[in-house]
């Protein structure tokens, strides 16, 4: 049953990481999807390092976060690739790190090498938030777990569901599995497929602490009616 507070102003937006990471996004969409931010507080834009600059632009002296992708979508770049991709988003203003887990690797076993390559990209974040993809369609639930715990290991601050490129986006039995995993010593973002208020709500309710949605203006639109329908 979803118990999420829907009375709360601007409860959910300050959930959401409104997100573009289509490969044809223009920089127009990418400046609408910033005002959109500004106009709903959300509490990051989340893009490809390329339009960080346009959000730099746009978000200039608002309390609006900038987060970008690393190794997305398909996780399989360099380590050092992914330090050095790290440390350029950081450069041109990003806040937060969204990196891709090398899944190939964790499914080989290879679990010394996915944990240096997590240290190496939270080196290069220098403090900054780093989050985890695991893509977790693609995982076992073993894996899941074994994701999580080398991402706790490594220093990531937040294991992430999806890219919401592949075959699966986030569950609700997803995210309980990777809160009680991490056990309080990272949190967990929520992304792929959520496209409304009541999907969102599960996966709060689930322990998510960030959603990543391309939805966001609707979820918000979503709890302002549902506010106007319990008065």
């Amino acid at each position: 049953m979803v118990t999420f507070d829907f009375s709360k102003p601007q409860s959910i937006a300050t959930y959401i990481d409104h997100t573009l990471l289509k490969p044809e996004a223009t920089k127009h969409q990418v400046r609408v999807l910033c005002e959109e931010a500004l106009t709903h507080h959300f509490f990051s834009v989340c893009v490809n390092s390329w339009m960080i600059t346009t959000c730099r632009e746009v978000l200039k002296n608002s309390k609006v976060n900038i987060c970008s992708v690393v190794g997305f979508p398909l996780g399989t770049a360099e380590s050092s690739v992914k330090a050095f991709e790290t440390g350029r988003a950081l450069n041109l203003g990003a806040h937060e790190v969204d990196m891709v887990l090398n899944i190939g690797a964790l499914k080989a076993q290879e679990y010394s090498y996915v944990e240096k390559e997590i240290q190496s990209v939270v080196r290069a974040a220098e403090g900054k938030i780093v989050k985890v993809i695991l893509e977790t369609c693609l995982l076992t639930e073993e894996e899941k777990k074994k994701a999580c715990e080398i991402s706790v290991t490594a220093g990531a601050h937040f294991v992430k569901t999806s890219t919401g490129f592949s075959t699966g986006g986030a569950t609700v039995e997803d995210v309980l599995l990777m809160k009680a995993t991490v056990n309080g010593k990272a949190q967990v973002k929520a992304s792929g497929g959520i496209r409304d208020l009541a999907t969102a709500a599960k996966m709060i309710e689930a322990g998510a602490t960030r959603l990543g949605t391309s939805s966001g203006v609707l979820l918000v639109k979503g709890q302002e009616a549902a506010n106007k329908a319990a008065y």
